[in-house]
């Protein structure tokens, strides 16, 4: 299967990714691979507000540190579920499936010369590999009636952050704006609850210090990684 092109995103690491697309409204760049740059493939894509991107989970590893998956378990333990409950690997979006291939719908901001889709709400890494890219069809792909498991409803509540010493105004606007949804939507592991923990996550060129107290995301630290 051909890689068409890759994502850049502000995620230089899974940590923080937002866990579904959709949920925190950054821009990000589909850039094609040299072979792939050919403005008649997309012609018309601009038509559409959505579209779907097929990728693959390039970071998947085993446990001897490997890229290549060989071995796949019929079942995993969603983090949504307490990461204590085993379901079947095909009744989840766990990364962690026979062929590693994820499925995002993300908006369409443009499509610029190059040609470049930007689109807002993916959740994949910086440089993730695109397989293919697909038109969202809302009379066929939007189903707001339909059951959706253990994940019926929404991830929890937005967290309040709490930035006491202004760490984050040292961000442009639009990446302040951007971090801080990453930050409300809680990206510590789901089974993590210790409030005096201290976490650091890359974002961008920068790299944000926190921790979580209650319902509170409070920001201890911003500096250029």
């Amino acid at each position: 299967m051909e890689q068409i092109a890759h994502i850049e995103t502000p995620f230089r690491e899974k940590f923080g990714v937002p866990r579904q697309a959709g949920l925190v409204d950054y821009e990000a760049r589909v850039v094609f691979e040299p072979e792939y740059r050919v403005a008649e493939a997309v012609r018309g894509l601009e038509e559409f507000d959505y579209v779907w991107l097929l990728w693959r989970f390039h970071l998947n590893r085993r446990q001897d540190g490997s890229a290549t998956q060989t071995t796949w378990s019929p079942t995993v333990r969603p983090p949504r579920l307490g990461g204590n409950r085993r379901v079947g690997v095909f009744a989840t979006r766990s990364p962690f499936r026979p062929n590693a291939i994820g499925l995002s719908c993300v908006r369409l901001l443009r499509v610029e010369a190059g040609p470049v889709l930007v689109v807002a709400g993916a959740d994949l890494v910086d440089g993730t590999p695109i397989l293919d890219i697909k038109p969202y069809l809302a009379y066929a792909d939007a189903h707001p009636e339909a059951r959706s498991g253990f994940a019926q409803a929404p991830p929890q509540a937005a967290l309040t952050v709490v930035d006491d010493h202004g760490c984050l105004l040292q961000l442009p606007e639009a990446e302040r704006a951007a971090l801080t949804a990453c930050l409300a939507q809680d990206p510590r592991p789901r089974y993590q609850h210790d409030s005096a923990r201290q976490y650091a996550m890359p974002f961008g060129r920068w790299e944000v210090r926190f921790r979580v107290d209650g319902q509170a995301v409070q920001v201890l630290g911003v500096s250029v990684k």
